[in-house]
């Protein structure tokens, strides 16, 4: 360029595009060595870019479920109809497999009208059932007889389509009954409803806002190291470049665009990898939670904010990386020992970070975006200086290092050269760590708010059987005692009973009570009938004999029901008078968790039963039989495939915070894998740059065990601070988070020492994956240069 173009309008402008231009085709350039710096610069870039995408496309695929779940819903309000052209018959008959919910209904078409269930193509006739695909798979496995008798012995005649499913690993199926019970049967003209559901708290904000930024901060944090891949031959090719004349704002340029250029190819191949990866989504599912290929679509102004951001990134990282490197027409200045890094500028971002979180002390009283926006920006800032912190911790730790065997020291040897490289490299982990050890102290502190204990005793009872719709209840009874897998069976079977009035007293009673009122103030009160076994799991019964009768009340007696009194059993006509002899005992809580309040009766006492009554078993299982609790509920669902099966618990958990802390734990994982992953390309590209120093130490006599051993060492230490550093962050993370909630700061170890382990693995991981690459470099071949 001449002076003349220089003052020439425009000329600066056309010699900076041409800079630009060369840097493009020096990211193409170079012959192999070239090439394949700029694919494992992409391949970097690219899991940073799928990542990021799929971070992106996390909120619409939520959407997506939400709207199908929505859709199909049969719980919503609507007017009370009677049979007619356009309505249908829905009764549930939910059940658990394995662990895993099965959604299950019969459905019953009263006219040719009813709403048709979405993802159906037609009703399931009497005996037919349509299923998910995969529910029709796991029948197809060798789990299928356990399974298959909850559907009622029907035949599968089809598939439930995609919109009919929250996703494709759900397990759901639709039953045809000509016959439906009358309890639990709702009659729909349509399916679908516009709740919205529940809102998320201002804790569980706090939450889903922290866990976006600890899981997307490493990505981007990778991002710039995967950007700075082959620094070591870019500068000594701008060097070359200023020895034949070009001077320091071309070569910033000319740097600026080939990083940019790389990042775009990255771009695409990150691209290519999230649109791969979305079509074996149906195939990954975790914590239950499943989506289609079609769910997983970045929003649009997501999708350009990353196709943006990322060229921009690695320019900027690549004209930063320059500040620290002096590149002459001589050489570049990397190759002399570095200056000690100073301490003062790198502890500005957690401080800052710090001081955004202090002044929040409760997030409790309201979700505030200023708040919320604070939180971010101070939690992002935090886990910076994890960053800005590392490589000054690493230099300080190998600095006075010396001695011990060849291994360590080639190992500390280049890390007292250049430990920044390293430092890059396991920054991303750091990073992870210290935002799960934060996140995780968190939702061990705020954990209780969101759990509540059920009363429930799984040590009494391990299943709760209830039979609604069976003819004979002591024959079932019997049956369900002798299933394989039961120890101990505790059965009783129960009906309602009220107060008996004459139809004289009851009119004169209506009288007065006016005409506002109706009969449903009559109290009602449960009585079970069972021996003395089975009522003792009811009440502190003391002794008992067959034909006595226990009153139990939790709290005061109901008055009209005692000894002698008369009773309305089951709703119907016939009555029956309590013993005189009948006493009150304490109540006591059964293994469910439930308050008796009413009678309980021996067998001898109500030698003859109502015909429409309920029973009740209380099962202890075989510990030692895996399949005791799957084979209960296939035979209770032969008996009655009403039935309701369930296992006790002592803690029950909002279903919102269990949510968003499968999320957490999904995403770490996620987050930790692809780390390892762009860390593996990292220390390849590293190995690559010095595979002729390798070669010719393999040449001289130095065995490839201890180069080995060399660059575990090389990953390890900077591993090692950095583990610490993000122990510390993660502490001070958690401790200002808890304070933001008001809950009191309690380290949790066993977190921390989770969080540590977790990180730990990758990086060792990473390092035994490279090694099959060193013995390859280390060959003679190695030593070949062009």
């Amino acid at each position: 360029m001449t002076a003349s173009e220089i003052r020439r309008p425009g000329g600066r402008l056309r010699a900076g595009l041409g800079d630009l231009l060369m840097g493009a085709r020096m990211a193409f350039t170079g012959g192999r060595e070239g090439w394949t710096r700029t694919v494992l610069t992409a391949l970097g870039v690219g899991v940073g870019v799928a990542m990021l995408l799929l971070a992106a496309a996390v909120p619409g695929a939520i959407d997506a479920r939400h709207d199908r779940t929505a859709a199909r819903s049969d719980t919503g309000e609507q007017p009370e109809v009677s049979a007619a052209a356009d309505t249908l018959l829905v009764a549930p008959v939910d059940t658990v497999f394995r662990g895993r919910f099965v959604r299950g209904r019969i459905v019953h078409q009263e006219g040719p009208d009813a709403p048709m269930p979405p993802g159906l193509a037609a009703f399931p006739r009497d005996g037919e059932a349509v299923v998910s695909p995969a529910l029709r798979a796991l029948l197809d496995s060798p789990d299928g007889p356990l399974l298959a008798p909850r559907l009622g012995g029907a035949r599968v005649t089809g598939t439930i389509g995609p919109e009919g499913l929250a996703g494709p690993d759900e397990l759901a199926f639709y039953l045809g009954r000509d016959t439906m019970p009358p309890d639990n049967t709702m009659r729909l003209i349509r399916f679908g409803n516009d709740f919205a559901g529940e809102e998320l708290g201002p804790v569980l904000w706090l939450l889903v806002v922290v866990v976006f930024v600890v899981l997307l901060l490493p990505i981007v944090v990778f991002l710039g190291a995967a950007v700075r891949f082959g620094g070591e031959q870019r500068d000594r090719r701008l060097a070359a470049l200023r020895l034949l004349g070009a001077d320091t704002g071309m070569v910033r340029r000319i740097a600026a665009a080939e990083a940019g250029t790389a990042a775009l190819f990255g771009l695409a191949v990150g691209a290519l990898l999230f649109l791969a990866g979305r079509q074996l989504a149906p195939l990954v599912s975790l914590y239950d939670i499943s989506v289609f290929p079609g769910d997983l679509r970045p929003a649009p102004w997501l999708a350009a904010l990353v196709a943006l951001a990322v060229p921009l990134l690695a320019a900027g990282v690549a004209l930063l990386a320059l500040r620290g490197v002096l590149v002459t027409p001589l050489g570049v200045s990397r190759r002399a020992t570095p200056a000690r890094r100073r301490l003062w500028w790198r502890l500005l971002p957690p401080a800052a970070g710090l001081a955004l979180l202090h002044p929040l002390v409760d997030v409790r009283a309201a979700r505030s975006d200023t708040a919320l926006a604070q939180v971010t920006a101070g939690t992002v800032l935090l886990l910076a200086g994890t960053v800005a912190l590392l490589p000054w911790l690493v230099d300080v730790l190998v600095r006075r290092l010396r001695g011990g065997p060849p291994p360590w020291q080639l190992a500390i040897r280049r890390l007292q050269l250049d430990s920044a490289a390293s430092a890059r490299l396991v920054s991303g982990v750091a990073v992870a760590v210290a935002g799960t050890i934060g996140l995780q102290m968190l939702v061990a502190g705020v954990q209780d708010e969101f759990r509540e204990t059920t009363g429930q005793d799984p040590t009494r009872a391990q299943l709760s059987v209830s039979l609604y719709n069976v003819p004979e209840p002591g024959k079932a009874l019997a049956q369900v005692a002798v299933i394989p897998g039961v120890k101990r069976s505790v059965g009783t079977v129960y009906l309602t009973a009220s107060p008996h009035t004459s139809p004289a007293g009851r009119g004169r009673e209506s009288g007065l009570r006016g005409q506002g009122d109706d009969e449903s103030e009559t109290p009602i009160v449960e009585v079970r009938v069972g021996d003395c076994a089975a009522l003792a799991e009811y009440g502190d019964l003391g002794s008992c004999a067959d034909g006595d009768v226990f009153l139990t009340w939790p709290n005061d007696p109901i008055s009209g029901i005692g000894p002698n009194a008369r009773l309305n059993l089951g709703g119907g006509t016939e009555t029956w008078r309590v013993p005189a002899a009948a006493r009150t005992v304490p109540v006591r809580d059964d293994p469910m968790g439930m308050r008796h309040q009413g009678l309980l009766v021996t067998p001898g006492a109500m030698p003859s039963l109502p015909p429409q009554v309920s029973a009740q078993a209380l099962l202890s299982l075989d510990p030692r039989d895996p399949d005791a609790a799957e084979r209960v509920r296939a035979e209770v669902a032969g008996l009655d495939l009403f039935a309701s099966v369930d296992a006790p618990t002592r803690i029950r958990e909002s279903s919102q915070f269990a949510n968003v802390r499968r999320g957490l734990l999904a995403g770490a994982v996620v987050t930790l894998l692809l780390i390892g992953v762009s860390m593996l390309v990292g220390v390849l590209e590293q190995l690559r740059e010095r595979r002729r120093l390798l070669a010719a130490l393999v040449a001289v006599g130095t065995p490839r065990s201890a180069l080995g051993w060399s660059v575990l060492g090389q990953t390890g230490v900077p591993v090692l601070a950095g583990l610490v550093l993000a122990t510390g962050t993660g502490v001070a993370m958690g401790a200002a988070l808890l304070k933001l909630v008001g809950a009191q700061v309690v380290v949790s170890w066993p977190v921390v020492a989770l969080g540590v382990g977790l990180g730990a693995a990758v990086v060792l991981l990473v390092t035994v994956a490279s090694l099959p690459v060193l013995w390859r470099l280390t060959r003679p071949d190695g030593l070949r240069f062009e």
